[in-house]
């Protein structure tokens, strides 16, 4: 499917690798306009991390995105000479993970951040899994790299027309949006938990969606934010699978919290 990049320029030459802005504006132009990755110093914003993402930079309907073959190859071109060598410390690979991530978000957008957030992590990409076990020989580590983009590109298209189809209408009254409130967070909840296999930490990966969802149907992010920390209370925990009851019972106080109505169950 034919998806449009906006980028400026990305130069390779030899171990040095200079990345250029976005024609964009906003958070991520100010971030990434003055970006230089000269050998392997550079640093990570906290605006690049994927759980801190709003709805607004990650929906793929309002972030084009064209691949073909010829740009994965591109990609594998900038990428490659960037890997550290296989005796370097762990130091080193977190620093090649955040110019990565320095990299993809440059040249594609502030979504392209949530790339390496593996299920091993409670994530929903499986094509990375760490810096000890994902980053290894050059071109095998740039394809992991492209895999794992493309996994989460995927991943965030899936959630924007799972979002369109559970979203209530736009004239629904208190009760009918109380009824679609709690059925996307049971569907959403049993999504995330099916991609992640509730591994470490999985519910950040749900406090995303959830805020993310109602991000998308009209809803201030920091208000979503607050909604959805409340409703959940703690009740979510790693490398569990939480009971039915307990994701109903989330939904529930979602919907009321944000409606004033309870959700009529004989619908």
């Amino acid at each position: 499917m034919a998806k449009t990049v906006g980028r400026r320029e990305a130069q390779v030459g030899g171990s040095r690798i200079r990345v250029t802005c976005l024609d964009s504006v906003g958070i991520i132009g100010q971030l990434l306009c003055h970006v230089r990755l000269w050998g392997y110093a550079t640093s990570i914003h906290q605006e690049l991390r994927a759980w801190s993402l709003p709805w607004s930079a990650a929906d793929p309907r309002r972030n084009a995105f064209e691949w073909d073959d010829d740009e994965g190859a591109r990609l594998t071109a900038l990428v490659a000479p960037m890997t550290p060598p296989a005796d370097v410390d762990r130091m080193e690979n977190f620093r090649f993970i955040r110019e990565v991530t320095a990299l993809l978000a440059s040249r594609y957008g502030r979504w392209a951040c949530g790339w390496d957030w593996s299920t091993h992590n409670g994530g929903p990409v499986a094509a990375w899994c760490c810096d000890a076990h994902s980053v290894g020989e050059a071109e095998e580590t740039a394809a992991r790299i492209v895999a794992a983009l493309l996994e989460w590109r995927d991943w965030l298209e899936d959630m924007a027309e799972r979002f369109e189809r559970l979203a209530p209408l736009p004239d629904a009254d208190a009760g009918d949006r109380s009824w679609h409130l709690e059925r996307a967070v049971t569907r959403l909840v049993s999504t995330v938990v099916d991609r992640t296999h509730a591994e470490s930490a999985w519910y950040g990966l749900c406090d995303t969606t959830l805020t993310w969802f109602l991000s998308s149907t009209g809803l201030g992010p920091e208000e979503a934010e607050k909604a959805v920390e409340a409703a959940i209370g703690g009740r979510f925990k790693s490398w569990v699978e939480p009971a039915l009851t307990v994701v109903d019972a989330v939904g529930e106080d979602l919907a009321v919290r944000l409606t004033g109505r309870g959700f009529y169950r004989e619908r």
